[in-house]
């Protein structure tokens, strides 16, 4: 057993004293700024913003063109007095100049434009008295560990360090090689929007079923903030970066990729040269009806700049990746694999001992400046709750899986409260009607069905210790075909989709039968969502979860089978037991953390749903989703929170009702109306006219603050999720915290006792796509190292910060621990190909708990105070279920999350009594 983990994360090194580095910086200035506004206003004058400058494809060229340059500032298409670029050296007028002028050129529609034309020749002029020149390179020393700390302890860097940290960071790495197993690997810097990148270039070559596969390691390099700690961090994550080169769709489904472009240097380079690779967006463009160069991407402009050399086409790359990637002279491109391009025999995923290997010899690449975060031990040996055992004296599955059915069946007869199950089943395949109607008996303890009704009626039903479940299964036909939607360009597409919605809907109605007064759930076989890529809005599965819902039916799909498919009876498996967790058929198991929790203990969990135009129903919506759980009331007592109503229904209820949210209107919010699922009474206005967000933020808090209050009846366990709830209630950011305080608002943040004598708040947090939490591997101290489960934290006395790692699920395969993907040994050359499973880290802040002075400050004096790692623990063991492997949240978070796949919202045309669309 492991006692240690290892965190891939690293701070200002106190014993190095300042760090400061010596950097050119590089302002537009009043008259550059100007005139570039002026000019980008004449090409736009339909732009919403005129007055800022679209410098992303700018910043974008420089950085790969203009050798020295480390990083750019954040702004400076809105002020010309920030700092705009940070280099090692000055960047020569020759070369700044032509890439102005370039990137001035390219945001007019006519390239032959004669006032963009001359730019770079004003720009290169000497004269003094040229109206517009090139600004001056000022010297200036940069702190790289400047920071300030907040009210509640937590170390804050300065704000330009989050994009100027990274990119340095990533250029002192690029110029050391990295040497594993007899390999070299050399990397090139990516730039990426919240920090660096490092991608081994040349890519890895892995030869499987007569192709060449490419792949490289890639590091990604962030920084970021602890609650309460001394020193903010830099987190490194490693991953496998997959090639494609082999393109399984049609150029009109490919939404966007990123291809990043190796291209040397038109003009003498500097000491940054060769060590940055470009990056690009590669995509459809449905008005010119062919590939294009998207999103700001700077390759339009290479040819302009460097007329030698041979540039790919997006169709000639698209045609022909391999060649790109393998290089045209000395031009090379690399399309980043997503699976929705087709398969790859490259797996993703490092092993433990190359993730060991790369964090190694970054932290020798950081010193002195910057040191390791310290290690992590055990603070529990009780990682798991009373979980049914998988080996032992109960060894036999036969054994486990009664006792898992007779669990069910209880807390299905609790939900259900005495009503019968209606379930109906609409399929395509008769192979999925037969394992679903298999596999619903063995999950709930019951015999065989009988067969009821007419011959013709595939009607089955079930009866048994208080339960009474009738299935009618029926073909699928019209309902499971793609929607319709109109093509008709000159409505809103949110409108458009609706009206293909409704038209569902009443499809559905005349295929539905009414049935007696029971629980209702639908259960349609579906094709995969790949399947509706090419017509975009053409999936049907939102649309016929509004449908039912509308009817009072819960909703779950399961995909068609392929011709390969070994796994049906597995995914009817699941099928079901989400149907359960829809019915609110679940509760967590009894914990093991000890007598310092209550017995009476409730669980809240918040859940905001944050749809926008780019959402299931391409209609933006914000809802607040609370979940409560109370154990010590049997099992299946789950409920969730009206807020129309000011009162808790059961869990399947508040599915239906979610599906009812109305979209996010600026009109709304604007005026100070009263927004969707907010209880109406005893609420204030907020001060002044707020926009939408601000408003939206109001609100939210509002509804947090008054359900606060609803719960005050007994002890109560609050989880949030930083990372979703955090933009509609600012007081969860890290340099917003302080222990057993909560704040909301502008106003000063208050003991959170305040909210209930028996309350306690923990706040988790996941990577969340941005690196948030850092990678980790377990270690013994020795050469050992691996994965292991545990809460873990530091020795300190007052932490309120640990770790939560996860059990590898059962079924994944396993994996020989010194498996080698980058450098793959006579004996494994096949280990490119694996998948390497790495659990992720939770961190868990125990932010308000009854600690000696929470309990002083409510007049509690005497009581025995609460231990933070207990209510770690706790929150850990609640990741655990007999049915699941490991989740990613706390059950109850997982059930508030998985309640907002239910929140369907739906544009309508303007004049008609419905919920207003978007503006």
């Amino acid at each position: 057993m492991y006692h240690h983990i290892r965190v891939a994360a690293y701070e200002p090194d106190p014993r190095h004293g300042p760090w400061r580095e010596e950097m050119k910086v590089l302002r537009l200035g009043e008259e550059l700024h100007t005139e570039l506004t002026r000019m980008h206003a004449e090409a736009n004058k339909g732009s919403v913003r005129p007055d800022r400058l679209p410098v992303r494809r700018l910043n974008s060229l420089l950085q790969a063109m203009a050798p020295g340059v480390v990083a750019t500032g954040r702004n400076a298409g809105a002020d010309g007095s920030l700092p705009w670029l940070y280099a090692r050296e000055t960047v020569p007028s020759e070369v700044l100049a032509p890439v102005i002028g370039t990137w001035a050129a390219g945001m007019y529609r006519d390239e032959d434009d004669a006032e963009s034309a001359d730019l770079e020749e004003r720009l290169r002029s000497a004269d003094p008295t040229e109206d517009v020149q090139l600004p001056h390179w000022e010297a200036e020393p940069v702190d790289l560990a400047e920071t300030v700390t907040s009210a509640g302890g937590t170390a804050e860097p300065a704000a330009r360090l989050y994009h100027l940290l990274p990119e340095w960071i990533a250029f002192r790495l690029a110029a050391r090689v990295f040497r594993t197993g007899g390999s070299t690997l050399h990397f090139r810097v990516e730039s990426s929007g919240n920090g660096a990148r490092l991608v081994s270039w040349p890519p890895q070559r892995y030869e499987r079923r007569g192709q060449t596969w490419y792949y490289s390691a890639c590091l990604n390099i962030t920084v970021h903030t602890v609650p309460f700690a001394p020193r903010f961090r830099v987190h490194v994550s490693t991953q496998v970066r997959r090639w494609a080169t082999c393109l399984d769709v049609r150029p009109h489904q490919l939404g966007g990729t990123t291809v990043l472009l190796d291209a040397p240097l038109p003009w003498p380079g500097g000491p940054d040269r060769c060590h940055r690779l470009m990056v690009n967006t590669l995509g459809y463009d449905r008005r010119r009806k062919e590939l294009a160069w998207r999103h700001h991407s700077p390759a339009p402009l290479m040819p302009e700049l460097d007329i030698v050399r041979n540039y790919p086409e997006p169709a000639e790359l698209f045609a022909h990746p391999e060649r790109w990637i393998n290089g045209s002279g000395d031009v090379a491109a690399g399309i980043v694999y997503h699976p929705s391009v087709g398969p790859h025999e490259v797996g993703p995923g490092l092993m433990p001992r190359e993730r060991a290997e790369l964090d190694a010899w970054v932290e020798e690449g950081l010193r002195p400046m910057l040191s390791r975060a310290p290690d992590l031990t055990r603070v529990t040996r009780s990682n798991t709750p009373s979980l049914l055992p998988r080996s032992g004296a109960e060894r036999d599955p036969g054994v486990r899986e009664a006792r898992l059915a007779l669990q069910r069946r209880a807390a299905l007869a609790h939900a259900l409260r005495g009503r019968s199950l209606e379930i109906d089943v609409f399929w395509q395949s008769p192979q999925t009607r037969a394992a679903l109607l298999d596999a619903l008996p063995k999950l709930v303890g019951l015999p065989a069905g009988e067969r009821v009704g007419p011959a013709d009626d595939d009607t089955w039903r079930w009866r048994g210790e208080g339960i009474e479940i009738r299935l009618r299964a029926r073909p699928a036909g019209l309902l499971a075909d793609a929607l319709p939607v109109s093509q008709e360009r000159g409505r809103p597409r949110a409108v458009r989709l609706a009206e293909a919605i409704e038209a569902r809907c009443r499809l559905v109605v005349d295929r539905m039968v009414a049935r007696p007064d029971g629980a209702g759930v639908v259960i349609a076989e579906i094709a995969g969502k790949e399947r509706f890529a090419a017509v975009p809005d053409s999936d049907p599965k939102h649309a016929l979860r509004i449908a039912w819902a509308r009817q009072g039916r819960l909703s779950q799909f399961v995909n068609l089978p392929d011709d390969t498919d070994s796994g049906l009876e597995h995914r009817a498996r699941w099928t079901w037991l989400d149907t359960f967790r829809q019915l609110g058929a679940i509760s967590p198991p009894a914990h093991r953390v000890g007598a310092g929790i209550p017995g009476d203990l409730q669980y809240v969990a918040l859940w905001l749903v944050r749809h926008t135009r780019k959402g299931p129903t391409r209609c933006p919506v914000r809802r607040l989703v609370a979940v409560r759980v109370r154990p010590g009331d049997g099992p299946g007592a789950i409920e969730g929170w009206d807020a129309d109503r000011a009162e808790w229904v059961p869990y399947p209820k508040l599915l239906l009702l979610a599906q009812a949210a109305a979209p996010v209107s600026g009109e709304e919010t604007d005026t100070g109306g009263p927004g969707e699922g907010a209880a109406s009474q005893g609420r204030l206005r907020p001060p002044g006219r707020p926009g939408v967000e601000q408003y939206t933020q109001w609100e939210t808090e509002q509804q947090i603050r008054a359900l606060l209050f609803q719960l005050r009846d007994r002890p109560t366990l609050l989880f949030v999720d930083v990372g979703n709830l955090r933009q509609c209630w600012p007081g969860l950011r890290n340099g917003g915290l302080d222990r057993d305080m909560l704040g909301f608002g502008t106003e000063p943040a208050q003991r959170h006792t305040l909210y209930g004598d028996d309350l306690r708040v923990v706040l988790v947090r996941d990577a969340n796509a941005r690196e948030e939490v850092a990678e980790w591997y377990a270690h013994d101290g020795q050469d050992k190292v691996g994965f292991a489960e545990g809460v873990w934290g530091t020795a300190e006395a007052e932490n309120r910060v640990f770790a939560s790692t996860a059990s590898t699920p059962h079924t994944v395969v396993k994996l020989p621990k010194g498996l080698m993907k980058l450098a793959p040994t006579a004996q494994g050359r096949t280990a490119p190909g694996k998948t390497a499973w790495n659990p992720g880290q939770l961190q868990i802040t125990v932010l308000g708990c009854l600690s000696e002075k929470a309990l002083a400050d409510s007049g509690q004096e005497g009581d025995l105070p609460d231990r933070p790692a207990e209510w770690a623990t706790l929150t850990h063991q609640l990741r655990y279920h007999d049915d699941y492997p490991p989740l990613a949240r706390p059950l109850p978070l997982h059930l508030a999350r998985l309640a907002g796949q239910y929140v369907l919202p739906l544009a309508k045309a303007k004049g008609r009594d419905s919920a207003p669309s978007t503006p």
